[in-house]
Protein backbone atom coordinates (compact mmCIF):
# COMPACT_ATOMS: atom_id res chain seq x y z
CA UNK A 1 0.00 0.00 0.00
CA UNK A 2 2.90 2.54 1.35
CA UNK A 3 4.45 1.47 -2.14
CA UNK A 4 1.35 2.24 -4.32
CA UNK A 5 1.29 5.82 -2.98
CA UNK A 6 4.98 6.74 -3.34
CA UNK A 7 4.57 5.45 -6.83
CA UNK A 8 1.41 7.38 -7.89
CA UNK A 9 3.09 10.19 -6.02
CA UNK A 10 6.49 9.79 -8.26
CA UNK A 11 4.37 9.67 -11.62
CA UNK A 12 2.23 13.10 -10.67
CA UNK A 13 5.61 15.11 -10.01
CA UNK A 14 6.93 13.76 -13.50
CA UNK A 15 3.69 14.78 -14.79
CA UNK A 16 3.86 18.20 -13.30
CA UNK A 17 7.42 18.91 -14.49
CA UNK A 18 6.79 18.09 -18.09
CA UNK A 19 4.42 20.64 -18.10
CA UNK A 20 5.87 23.15 -16.23
CA UNK A 21 8.75 22.86 -19.31
CA UNK A 22 6.58 22.58 -22.56
CA UNK A 23 5.38 26.00 -24.15
CA UNK A 24 1.75 27.03 -23.58
CA UNK A 25 -0.37 26.29 -26.72
CA UNK A 26 -1.16 30.09 -27.88
CA UNK A 27 -2.92 31.81 -31.05
CA UNK A 28 -1.15 34.94 -31.55
CA UNK A 29 1.44 37.59 -29.91
CA UNK A 30 -0.43 41.07 -28.73
CA UNK A 31 2.37 43.64 -30.25
CA UNK A 32 0.63 47.05 -29.68
CA UNK A 33 -2.27 48.97 -28.73
CA UNK A 34 -3.96 52.07 -30.72
CA UNK A 35 -4.06 54.68 -29.16
CA UNK A 36 -2.13 53.89 -26.57
CA UNK A 37 -2.88 56.53 -24.28
CA UNK A 38 -6.78 58.19 -23.82
CA UNK A 39 -8.43 60.12 -21.47
CA UNK A 40 -11.07 58.98 -19.29
CA UNK A 41 -13.85 61.28 -19.31
CA UNK A 42 -15.02 59.60 -22.35
CA UNK A 43 -15.59 55.96 -24.13
CA UNK A 44 -12.75 55.45 -26.45
CA UNK A 45 -12.43 52.47 -29.30
CA UNK A 46 -8.76 50.71 -29.04
CA UNK A 47 -7.69 48.43 -31.72
CA UNK A 48 -5.46 45.75 -30.68
CA UNK A 49 -2.67 44.33 -32.94
CA UNK A 50 -0.97 40.91 -33.09
CA UNK A 51 1.01 38.70 -34.86
CA UNK A 52 0.05 35.16 -36.99
CA UNK A 53 2.15 32.63 -34.60
CA UNK A 54 -0.10 30.02 -34.23
CA UNK A 55 -2.55 30.96 -36.38
CA UNK A 56 -3.64 34.50 -35.06
CA UNK A 57 -6.71 36.13 -34.06
CA UNK A 58 -9.90 33.66 -33.80
CA UNK A 59 -13.02 35.44 -34.48
CA UNK A 60 -15.53 34.59 -31.23
CA UNK A 61 -12.53 33.01 -29.56
CA UNK A 62 -9.92 36.01 -29.34
CA UNK A 63 -11.19 38.81 -26.40
CA UNK A 64 -9.43 41.73 -25.20
CA UNK A 65 -8.85 42.06 -21.15
CA UNK A 66 -7.91 44.93 -19.22
CA UNK A 67 -5.75 44.07 -16.54
CA UNK A 68 -6.99 40.79 -16.92
CA UNK A 69 -10.99 41.53 -17.06
CA UNK A 70 -12.94 41.13 -20.26
CA UNK A 71 -13.83 44.18 -21.99
CA UNK A 72 -17.37 43.47 -22.97
CA UNK A 73 -17.92 44.17 -27.11
CA UNK A 74 -14.53 42.72 -28.52
CA UNK A 75 -15.27 43.22 -32.52
CA UNK A 76 -12.79 40.86 -34.50
CA UNK A 77 -11.63 43.10 -37.55
CA UNK A 78 -9.09 40.31 -39.11
CA UNK A 79 -6.40 37.69 -37.39
CA UNK A 80 -4.38 39.96 -35.97
CA UNK A 81 -6.54 43.16 -35.24
CA UNK A 82 -9.17 43.06 -32.92
CA UNK A 83 -11.35 45.95 -31.23
CA UNK A 84 -13.37 47.23 -28.60
CA UNK A 85 -14.30 50.17 -26.71
CA UNK A 86 -13.06 51.24 -23.28
CA UNK A 87 -15.96 52.67 -21.06
CA UNK A 88 -15.27 56.03 -19.52
CA UNK A 89 -14.49 56.28 -15.97
CA UNK A 90 -11.69 53.92 -15.94
CA UNK A 91 -9.24 54.52 -13.10
CA UNK A 92 -6.47 56.69 -14.43
CA UNK A 93 -2.60 55.13 -14.67
CA UNK A 94 -1.40 52.00 -16.93
CA UNK A 95 -3.30 49.28 -17.43
CA UNK A 96 -1.82 45.83 -19.07
CA UNK A 97 -3.85 44.82 -22.50
CA UNK A 98 -4.12 41.20 -23.06
CA UNK A 99 -6.21 39.05 -25.34
CA UNK A 100 -7.40 36.15 -24.32
CA UNK A 101 -5.63 32.57 -25.28
CA UNK A 102 -2.86 34.58 -26.84
CA UNK A 103 0.71 35.63 -25.63
CA UNK A 104 2.32 39.25 -25.08
CA UNK A 105 0.66 42.00 -24.04
CA UNK A 106 0.47 45.94 -24.45
CA UNK A 107 0.15 49.26 -22.25
CA UNK A 108 -2.37 51.12 -21.99
CA UNK A 109 -2.25 55.03 -20.16
CA UNK A 110 -5.44 56.46 -19.09
CA UNK A 111 -5.07 60.15 -17.99
CA UNK A 112 -7.99 62.09 -15.85
CA UNK A 113 -9.08 65.33 -18.17
CA UNK A 114 -6.81 68.31 -17.17
CA UNK A 115 -9.16 70.81 -15.66
CA UNK A 116 -9.46 74.51 -17.80
CA UNK A 117 -10.33 77.66 -16.48
CA UNK A 118 -14.13 78.38 -18.24
CA UNK A 119 -13.21 81.49 -20.26
CA UNK A 120 -15.59 84.24 -19.70
CA UNK A 121 -16.01 85.86 -23.35
CA UNK A 122 -17.35 89.31 -24.00
CA UNK A 123 -20.32 89.10 -26.19
CA UNK A 124 -18.71 91.37 -28.73
CA UNK A 125 -15.21 92.28 -28.96
CA UNK A 126 -14.09 94.83 -30.79
CA UNK A 127 -11.60 98.34 -30.80
CA UNK A 128 -13.03 100.97 -29.02
CA UNK A 129 -10.57 104.01 -29.13
CA UNK A 130 -11.62 107.47 -26.99
CA UNK A 131 -9.62 111.07 -26.31
CA UNK A 132 -8.18 110.76 -22.69
CA UNK A 133 -6.96 114.01 -22.73
CA UNK A 134 -6.13 116.93 -25.50
CA UNK A 135 -4.66 120.51 -24.85
CA UNK A 136 -2.92 123.51 -26.69
CA UNK A 137 0.74 124.11 -25.86
CA UNK A 138 -0.10 127.75 -25.17
CA UNK A 139 -3.27 128.45 -22.65
CA UNK A 140 -5.21 130.70 -25.16
CA UNK A 141 -4.94 130.93 -28.63
CA UNK A 142 -4.82 134.15 -30.90
CA UNK A 143 -4.71 135.48 -34.26
CA UNK A 144 -1.96 134.73 -36.77
CA UNK A 145 -0.21 132.73 -33.93
CA UNK A 146 0.94 129.12 -34.58
CA UNK A 147 0.26 126.65 -31.90
CA UNK A 148 0.57 123.06 -31.15
CA UNK A 149 -2.51 120.91 -30.46
CA UNK A 150 -1.51 117.51 -28.45
CA UNK A 151 -4.01 114.65 -28.25
CA UNK A 152 -4.36 110.98 -26.14
CA UNK A 153 -6.28 108.57 -27.67
CA UNK A 154 -6.98 105.45 -25.37
CA UNK A 155 -8.21 102.03 -26.40
CA UNK A 156 -11.10 100.45 -23.91
CA UNK A 157 -12.08 98.17 -26.36
CA UNK A 158 -11.43 94.27 -25.96
CA UNK A 159 -8.91 94.17 -29.21
CA UNK A 160 -6.03 96.01 -30.47
CA UNK A 161 -6.94 99.20 -32.97
CA UNK A 162 -4.77 98.53 -35.90
CA UNK A 163 -3.06 101.43 -38.16
CA UNK A 164 -4.95 104.29 -36.74
CA UNK A 165 -5.18 107.19 -38.55
CA UNK A 166 -6.39 110.52 -37.27
CA UNK A 167 -7.91 113.55 -39.58
CA UNK A 168 -8.22 117.43 -37.57
CA UNK A 169 -10.07 119.82 -39.26
CA UNK A 170 -11.51 123.12 -38.49
CA UNK A 171 -13.58 126.50 -39.79
CA UNK A 172 -11.02 128.51 -37.79
CA UNK A 173 -7.66 126.64 -38.16
CA UNK A 174 -5.13 126.13 -41.10
CA UNK A 175 -3.82 122.41 -40.55
CA UNK A 176 0.27 123.17 -40.55
CA UNK A 177 3.08 120.43 -41.98
CA UNK A 178 0.78 117.66 -42.08
CA UNK A 179 -2.02 118.49 -44.12
CA UNK A 180 -4.09 117.67 -40.70
CA UNK A 181 -3.82 113.78 -41.22
CA UNK A 182 -1.70 111.96 -38.75
CA UNK A 183 -0.74 107.89 -39.28
CA UNK A 184 -1.47 107.10 -35.27
CA UNK A 185 -0.35 103.55 -35.69
CA UNK A 186 -1.36 100.31 -33.90
CA UNK A 187 -3.24 101.35 -30.26
CA UNK A 188 -3.03 98.05 -28.11
CA UNK A 189 -5.99 97.34 -25.68
CA UNK A 190 -5.70 99.25 -22.55
CA UNK A 191 -3.11 101.19 -24.22
CA UNK A 192 -2.71 104.89 -25.63
CA UNK A 193 -1.11 106.86 -28.21
CA UNK A 194 -0.01 110.53 -28.22
CA UNK A 195 -0.41 112.38 -31.44
CA UNK A 196 0.28 116.16 -32.41
CA UNK A 197 -1.10 118.57 -34.85
CA UNK A 198 0.11 122.09 -35.14
CA UNK A 199 -2.14 125.18 -36.41
CA UNK A 200 -2.17 128.14 -36.89
CA UNK A 201 -5.32 130.81 -36.36
CA UNK A 202 -7.38 132.91 -38.82
CA UNK A 203 -9.43 136.20 -39.04
CA UNK A 204 -11.98 134.59 -37.46
CA UNK A 205 -11.23 133.93 -34.07
CA UNK A 206 -12.02 138.02 -33.17
CA UNK A 207 -15.31 137.67 -30.68
CA UNK A 208 -14.92 133.72 -30.13
CA UNK A 209 -14.43 132.23 -27.09
CA UNK A 210 -13.96 128.24 -28.10
CA UNK A 211 -12.34 127.23 -30.99
CA UNK A 212 -13.57 123.66 -32.55
CA UNK A 213 -11.59 121.36 -33.98
CA UNK A 214 -12.90 118.03 -35.36
CA UNK A 215 -11.21 114.74 -35.11
CA UNK A 216 -11.95 111.82 -37.57
CA UNK A 217 -10.05 108.86 -36.18
CA UNK A 218 -10.00 105.81 -38.47
CA UNK A 219 -8.96 102.42 -37.31
CA UNK A 220 -9.06 98.18 -38.16
CA UNK A 221 -9.59 95.35 -36.09
CA UNK A 222 -7.96 92.54 -36.47
CA UNK A 223 -10.29 90.73 -39.03
CA UNK A 224 -10.02 93.70 -41.04
CA UNK A 225 -13.43 95.81 -40.31
CA UNK A 226 -13.32 99.32 -40.54
CA UNK A 227 -14.13 101.72 -37.65
CA UNK A 228 -14.89 105.63 -37.54
CA UNK A 229 -15.05 107.77 -34.85
CA UNK A 230 -15.28 111.79 -34.49
CA UNK A 231 -14.78 113.75 -31.69
CA UNK A 232 -15.10 117.78 -30.98
CA UNK A 233 -12.56 118.93 -28.83
CA UNK A 234 -12.18 123.03 -28.24
CA UNK A 235 -9.59 125.36 -27.20
CA UNK A 236 -10.02 128.72 -25.82
CA UNK A 237 -9.56 132.14 -27.51
CA UNK A 238 -7.20 134.78 -26.26
CA UNK A 239 -9.02 137.47 -28.51
CA UNK A 240 -7.50 138.66 -32.12
CA UNK A 241 -4.66 141.23 -31.98
CA UNK A 242 -2.49 138.87 -30.25
CA UNK A 243 -4.71 138.82 -27.16
CA UNK A 244 -4.67 142.83 -26.52
CA UNK A 245 -7.66 144.18 -26.53
CA UNK A 246 -11.78 143.85 -24.84
CA UNK A 247 -13.82 142.41 -27.25
CA UNK A 248 -17.44 141.30 -26.22
CA UNK A 249 -18.05 137.74 -26.04
CA UNK A 250 -20.25 135.48 -28.59
CA UNK A 251 -22.95 133.42 -27.63
CA UNK A 252 -22.19 129.92 -28.15
CA UNK A 253 -24.09 128.27 -31.15
CA UNK A 254 -23.00 125.23 -31.65
CA UNK A 255 -22.09 124.03 -35.32
CA UNK A 256 -24.03 125.15 -38.19
CA UNK A 257 -24.11 123.21 -41.28
CA UNK A 258 -26.05 121.57 -43.94
CA UNK A 259 -27.33 117.88 -44.48
CA UNK A 260 -28.76 116.63 -47.37
CA UNK A 261 -30.48 113.86 -47.04
CA UNK A 262 -32.48 111.41 -49.14
CA UNK A 263 -36.08 110.83 -47.66
CA UNK A 264 -37.58 109.48 -50.74
CA UNK A 265 -36.62 107.92 -53.96
CA UNK A 266 -38.38 105.65 -56.69
CA UNK A 267 -38.33 104.55 -60.37
CA UNK A 268 -41.00 105.36 -63.21
CA UNK A 269 -40.57 101.30 -64.19
CA UNK A 270 -41.35 98.61 -61.68
CA UNK A 271 -39.97 96.33 -62.05
CA UNK A 272 -36.55 96.98 -63.01
CA UNK A 273 -35.21 94.72 -65.68
CA UNK A 274 -31.89 93.83 -67.63
CA UNK A 275 -32.60 96.78 -70.66
CA UNK A 276 -34.77 99.23 -69.17
CA UNK A 277 -34.57 102.52 -69.78
CA UNK A 278 -36.52 104.45 -66.65
CA UNK A 279 -36.34 107.69 -64.52
CA UNK A 280 -34.74 107.87 -60.93
CA UNK A 281 -37.04 110.48 -58.71
CA UNK A 282 -36.01 111.85 -55.33
CA UNK A 283 -36.58 113.82 -53.17
CA UNK A 284 -33.82 116.41 -51.07
CA UNK A 285 -34.14 117.40 -47.89
CA UNK A 286 -31.43 119.53 -46.07
CA UNK A 287 -32.30 118.41 -42.55
CA UNK A 288 -29.33 120.71 -41.01
CA UNK A 289 -29.17 123.90 -39.40
CA UNK A 290 -27.44 126.34 -41.88
CA UNK A 291 -28.16 126.98 -46.06
CA UNK A 292 -26.64 124.37 -48.58
CA UNK A 293 -25.25 126.39 -51.04
CA UNK A 294 -24.67 125.66 -54.62
CA UNK A 295 -25.25 122.11 -54.34
CA UNK A 296 -24.19 119.64 -56.96
CA UNK A 297 -25.81 116.06 -57.32
CA UNK A 298 -23.33 113.36 -58.37
CA UNK A 299 -24.90 109.99 -59.14
CA UNK A 300 -23.08 107.40 -58.65
CA UNK A 301 -20.82 109.11 -56.01
CA UNK A 302 -18.10 111.64 -56.66
CA UNK A 303 -16.73 115.15 -54.99
CA UNK A 304 -16.44 118.71 -55.96
CA UNK A 305 -14.36 121.10 -55.63
CA UNK A 306 -11.85 120.50 -52.45
CA UNK A 307 -12.79 118.97 -49.25
CA UNK A 308 -12.58 119.75 -45.50
CA UNK A 309 -11.42 122.97 -44.47
CA UNK A 310 -9.68 125.41 -46.70
CA UNK A 311 -11.66 125.62 -50.12
CA UNK A 312 -9.71 124.61 -52.90
CA UNK A 313 -9.66 124.85 -56.65
CA UNK A 314 -11.18 122.46 -58.53
CA UNK A 315 -14.58 120.99 -60.59
CA UNK A 316 -17.05 118.31 -60.15
CA UNK A 317 -15.54 114.95 -59.96
CA UNK A 318 -18.16 112.64 -60.72
CA UNK A 319 -16.33 109.73 -63.34
CA UNK A 320 -15.26 107.46 -60.69
CA UNK A 321 -18.73 106.11 -59.51
CA UNK A 322 -19.95 102.80 -60.49
CA UNK A 323 -21.91 102.40 -62.99
CA UNK A 324 -21.36 98.49 -64.00
CA UNK A 325 -25.34 97.86 -63.32
CA UNK A 326 -26.94 101.80 -63.88
CA UNK A 327 -25.86 104.21 -66.13
CA UNK A 328 -26.81 107.65 -67.25
CA UNK A 329 -28.90 107.87 -70.41
CA UNK A 330 -29.37 111.58 -72.22
CA UNK A 331 -27.59 113.61 -69.53
CA UNK A 332 -24.76 112.97 -67.48
CA UNK A 333 -24.36 111.90 -63.86
CA UNK A 334 -24.19 115.57 -62.61
CA UNK A 335 -26.73 117.88 -62.07
CA UNK A 336 -26.73 121.22 -60.43
CA UNK A 337 -29.91 121.97 -57.86
CA UNK A 338 -28.69 125.52 -56.79
CA UNK A 339 -29.57 126.74 -52.45
CA UNK A 340 -31.41 124.62 -50.40
CA UNK A 341 -32.33 126.50 -47.14
CA UNK A 342 -32.55 124.36 -43.99
CA UNK A 343 -35.90 122.60 -43.82
CA UNK A 344 -36.08 122.63 -47.50
CA UNK A 345 -37.04 120.25 -49.44
CA UNK A 346 -37.33 119.69 -53.77
CA UNK A 347 -37.10 116.88 -56.17
CA UNK A 348 -34.98 115.72 -58.76
CA UNK A 349 -34.45 113.22 -61.43
CA UNK A 350 -31.86 111.07 -63.15
CA UNK A 351 -32.55 108.91 -66.50
CA UNK A 352 -30.98 105.88 -66.47
CA UNK A 353 -30.57 102.27 -67.99
CA UNK A 354 -30.13 98.87 -65.97
CA UNK A 355 -27.35 97.22 -68.34
CA UNK A 356 -28.49 94.09 -70.25
CA UNK A 357 -25.79 91.92 -68.34
CA UNK A 358 -27.55 92.78 -65.12
CA UNK A 359 -28.35 89.57 -63.40
CA UNK A 360 -31.59 90.26 -61.18
CA UNK A 361 -30.54 91.18 -57.31
CA UNK A 362 -30.61 94.57 -55.08
CA UNK A 363 -27.91 97.31 -56.01
CA UNK A 364 -27.07 99.63 -54.06
CA UNK A 365 -26.44 103.11 -55.58
CA UNK A 366 -24.51 106.04 -54.12
CA UNK A 367 -25.12 109.63 -54.36
CA UNK A 368 -23.36 112.68 -53.35
CA UNK A 369 -24.89 116.01 -52.51
CA UNK A 370 -21.62 118.69 -52.77
CA UNK A 371 -21.95 122.42 -51.53
CA UNK A 372 -20.76 125.15 -49.70
CA UNK A 373 -21.96 126.10 -45.97
CA UNK A 374 -22.06 129.62 -44.76
CA UNK A 375 -17.74 129.65 -44.01
CA UNK A 376 -17.65 129.17 -47.83
CA UNK A 377 -16.16 125.26 -47.37
CA UNK A 378 -17.25 122.33 -49.66
CA UNK A 379 -19.09 119.63 -47.62
CA UNK A 380 -19.83 116.61 -49.38
CA UNK A 381 -22.80 114.39 -48.18
CA UNK A 382 -23.22 110.79 -49.69
CA UNK A 383 -26.02 108.55 -49.36
CA UNK A 384 -26.73 105.53 -50.52
CA UNK A 385 -30.10 103.92 -52.20
CA UNK A 386 -31.05 100.53 -53.25
CA UNK A 387 -32.49 99.64 -56.34
CA UNK A 388 -33.84 96.16 -57.21
CA UNK A 389 -33.43 94.29 -60.66
CA UNK A 390 -35.64 91.92 -61.33
CA UNK A 391 -35.47 89.45 -64.48
CA UNK A 392 -39.66 88.27 -65.20
CA UNK A 393 -40.45 85.93 -67.82
CA UNK A 394 -41.20 86.76 -70.77
CA UNK A 395 -44.36 84.69 -71.91
CA UNK A 396 -46.49 84.58 -75.20
CA UNK A 397 -49.65 82.38 -75.55
CA UNK A 398 -51.13 81.14 -78.78
CA UNK A 399 -52.88 78.10 -80.25
CA UNK A 400 -50.93 75.93 -81.83
CA UNK A 401 -52.90 75.07 -84.39
CA UNK A 402 -56.19 76.51 -86.54
CA UNK A 403 -59.16 76.22 -84.04
CA UNK A 404 -62.27 74.29 -85.49
CA UNK A 405 -65.30 76.33 -86.07
CA UNK A 406 -67.21 77.09 -83.21
CA UNK A 407 -71.14 77.25 -82.75
CA UNK A 408 -72.31 78.21 -79.36
CA UNK A 409 -74.08 75.63 -77.55
CA UNK A 410 -71.58 73.27 -77.93
CA UNK A 411 -68.28 72.22 -77.44
CA UNK A 412 -64.75 72.53 -79.12
CA UNK A 413 -61.52 71.77 -78.51
CA UNK A 414 -58.91 74.58 -77.48
CA UNK A 415 -55.28 73.80 -78.49
CA UNK A 416 -53.76 76.37 -76.30
CA UNK A 417 -49.29 76.75 -75.89
CA UNK A 418 -47.08 79.47 -74.43
CA UNK A 419 -43.60 79.94 -75.31
CA UNK A 420 -40.70 80.95 -73.31
CA UNK A 421 -39.50 84.02 -75.24
CA UNK A 422 -37.02 85.38 -72.72
CA UNK A 423 -33.27 84.58 -72.50
CA UNK A 424 -33.66 81.98 -69.49
CA UNK A 425 -35.13 79.49 -68.16
CA UNK A 426 -38.49 80.29 -66.71
CA UNK A 427 -40.25 78.63 -63.76
CA UNK A 428 -44.00 78.20 -63.37
CA UNK A 429 -46.60 77.56 -61.57
CA UNK A 430 -50.24 76.61 -62.29
CA UNK A 431 -51.99 78.04 -65.52
CA UNK A 432 -55.46 78.30 -65.68
CA UNK A 433 -57.88 79.32 -68.60
CA UNK A 434 -61.06 80.93 -67.92
CA UNK A 435 -63.87 82.53 -70.07
CA UNK A 436 -66.84 85.03 -69.16
CA UNK A 437 -69.02 83.83 -71.86
CA UNK A 438 -68.54 79.96 -71.90
CA UNK A 439 -67.87 76.83 -69.81
CA UNK A 440 -64.01 75.42 -69.59
CA UNK A 441 -63.27 72.40 -69.18
CA UNK A 442 -59.85 70.82 -68.18
CA UNK A 443 -58.63 74.47 -68.18
CA UNK A 444 -56.52 74.09 -65.16
CA UNK A 445 -52.61 72.34 -65.53
CA UNK A 446 -49.00 72.96 -63.76
CA UNK A 447 -46.63 74.27 -66.14
CA UNK A 448 -43.12 73.48 -64.66
CA UNK A 449 -40.04 74.78 -66.26
CA UNK A 450 -39.45 76.16 -69.75
CA UNK A 451 -36.19 76.53 -71.32
CA UNK A 452 -35.20 79.70 -73.09
CA UNK A 453 -37.90 79.02 -76.88
CA UNK A 454 -39.54 76.13 -75.00
CA UNK A 455 -43.18 75.78 -75.18
CA UNK A 456 -45.75 74.02 -72.98
CA UNK A 457 -49.64 73.38 -74.68
CA UNK A 458 -52.65 72.77 -73.04
CA UNK A 459 -56.01 70.81 -74.00
CA UNK A 460 -58.94 72.09 -72.84
CA UNK A 461 -62.68 72.12 -74.36
CA UNK A 462 -65.03 75.53 -74.86
CA UNK A 463 -68.75 75.66 -74.79
CA UNK A 464 -69.51 79.02 -75.63
CA UNK A 465 -73.29 80.36 -74.55
CA UNK A 466 -73.58 82.72 -77.17
CA UNK A 467 -72.21 83.26 -80.74
CA UNK A 468 -69.74 86.23 -81.85
CA UNK A 469 -66.42 86.82 -79.79
CA UNK A 470 -65.19 84.83 -77.02
CA UNK A 471 -62.61 85.44 -74.74
CA UNK A 472 -60.22 83.39 -73.36
CA UNK A 473 -58.55 84.68 -69.94
CA UNK A 474 -55.06 83.06 -68.98
CA UNK A 475 -53.48 83.31 -66.10
CA UNK A 476 -49.81 81.83 -65.04
CA UNK A 477 -48.76 82.08 -61.63
CA UNK A 478 -44.92 82.01 -60.46
CA UNK A 479 -42.42 83.04 -58.11
CA UNK A 480 -40.69 85.83 -58.74
CA UNK A 481 -36.64 86.51 -57.94
CA UNK A 482 -37.09 87.82 -54.68
CA UNK A 483 -39.33 85.24 -53.48
CA UNK A 484 -42.66 87.13 -53.89
CA UNK A 485 -45.80 85.73 -55.98
CA UNK A 486 -46.64 87.08 -59.60
CA UNK A 487 -48.70 86.32 -62.25
CA UNK A 488 -48.73 86.37 -66.07
CA UNK A 489 -51.93 87.15 -67.57
CA UNK A 490 -52.62 86.32 -71.48
CA UNK A 491 -55.72 86.36 -73.53
CA UNK A 492 -56.85 84.90 -76.40
CA UNK A 493 -60.06 85.52 -78.64
CA UNK A 494 -62.36 82.33 -80.00
CA UNK A 495 -65.15 83.15 -82.91
CA UNK A 496 -68.40 81.24 -81.89
CA UNK A 497 -71.27 80.88 -85.29
CA UNK A 498 -74.46 81.15 -84.58
CA UNK A 499 -76.53 77.73 -82.81
CA UNK A 500 -78.13 76.06 -85.66
CA UNK A 501 -81.81 76.52 -85.35
CA UNK A 502 -84.81 76.41 -87.81
CA UNK A 503 -85.78 79.32 -89.98
CA UNK A 504 -89.01 81.28 -88.56
CA UNK A 505 -91.68 83.22 -90.63
CA UNK A 506 -91.28 86.65 -91.29
CA UNK A 507 -94.56 88.75 -90.93
CA UNK A 508 -92.96 91.13 -92.67
CA UNK A 509 -92.71 89.51 -96.05
CA UNK A 510 -95.40 88.28 -98.51
CA UNK A 511 -97.03 91.67 -98.85
CA UNK A 512 -100.35 90.80 -96.72
CA UNK A 513 -101.67 88.89 -99.70
CA UNK A 514 -102.81 86.07 -97.98
CA UNK A 515 -99.36 84.00 -98.92
CA UNK A 516 -98.07 81.90 -96.47
CA UNK A 517 -94.71 81.31 -95.33
CA UNK A 518 -93.09 77.95 -93.76
CA UNK A 519 -89.45 77.16 -92.39
CA UNK A 520 -87.79 74.93 -94.55
CA UNK A 521 -85.28 73.11 -92.47
CA UNK A 522 -81.80 72.54 -93.59
CA UNK A 523 -79.40 69.82 -93.84
CA UNK A 524 -75.99 69.90 -92.27
CA UNK A 525 -74.31 69.94 -95.41
CA UNK A 526 -76.18 72.83 -96.91
CA UNK A 527 -75.48 74.67 -93.43
CA UNK A 528 -72.08 74.03 -94.36
CA UNK A 529 -72.22 75.23 -97.62
CA UNK A 530 -73.69 78.51 -96.37
CA UNK A 531 -70.33 79.00 -94.24
CA UNK A 532 -68.54 78.46 -96.88
CA UNK A 533 -70.14 81.03 -99.17
CA UNK A 534 -69.92 83.65 -96.34
CA UNK A 535 -66.50 83.08 -95.78
CA UNK A 536 -66.10 83.79 -99.48
CA UNK A 537 -67.76 86.84 -99.04
CA UNK A 538 -71.30 85.77 -101.07
CA UNK A 539 -74.65 85.48 -100.20
CA UNK A 540 -75.15 83.21 -97.26
CA UNK A 541 -78.55 84.24 -95.69
CA UNK A 542 -81.03 80.84 -95.61
CA UNK A 543 -83.10 79.82 -97.88
CA UNK A 544 -86.84 80.65 -96.99
CA UNK A 545 -90.10 78.93 -98.95
CA UNK A 546 -91.93 81.38 -100.33
CA UNK A 547 -94.19 81.80 -103.91
CA UNK A 548 -91.08 82.73 -105.60
CA UNK A 549 -88.27 81.07 -104.35
CA UNK A 550 -88.30 76.89 -104.98
CA UNK A 551 -86.89 74.90 -102.02
CA UNK A 552 -83.05 74.03 -102.90
CA UNK A 553 -82.58 70.73 -104.63
CA UNK A 554 -79.90 69.60 -102.62
CA UNK A 555 -82.37 67.37 -100.21
CA UNK A 556 -86.40 66.58 -100.25
CA UNK A 557 -87.53 67.74 -97.57
CA UNK A 558 -91.04 67.61 -96.45
CA UNK A 559 -92.82 70.94 -95.92
CA UNK A 560 -95.43 70.76 -93.39
CA UNK A 561 -98.86 72.86 -94.47
CA UNK A 562 -100.26 73.32 -98.00
CA UNK A 563 -98.64 72.83 -100.61
CA UNK A 564 -95.00 72.73 -101.86
CA UNK A 565 -93.12 76.20 -100.45
CA UNK A 566 -95.12 77.07 -98.18
CA UNK A 567 -97.71 79.19 -100.40
CA UNK A 568 -101.17 79.26 -99.39
CA UNK A 569 -104.49 77.43 -100.72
Amino acid sequence: MFLARKRVSTYGLILALLMAFMPASTLADVTSVTPDSIVNDAATIIVVTGDTIGGGFVDGTSKILLDGVELPGTVFVSDTQLQVTVPAGVAPGAHIITVSSSSGSAVLTVSAPSPTATAILPPFTRPQVVVEWSEANVEQISTGKKFKFTVSFANAGNMTAFNAQAVFASADLVPLSTGGVVAVGNIPTGGSAVVDQRFVSADSLYGKTYVLIDVTLTYYDDKGASYSDKFTLTVPVAGGGGGTGVYATATPSGVRSGQLIIPSYGTTINPLQPGSQFTLTMTVQNAGNDKAQRVTMIVGGGTSGGSGGTPQAGGVSGGSGEFTNFAPVGTSNIKSLGDISSGGMMQVSQDLIVNVSTVPGAYPMKVTFSYLNNSGEVVNDEQVITLLVYSLPNIEASFYRPLDLFFSGQPGALPIQIVNLGKRTAVLGNMAVTSENGMIESGTSLVGSLDSGGYYTMDAMLTPDSFGVVKLNIVIEYTDDFNQPRTIEKSLEVTVEEEFSEATPDPSMGGGGGEEFFPVEETFLQKTWRFILGLLGLDSAPPASSPEMPIPPIEEVPIPGEGQGGKGG
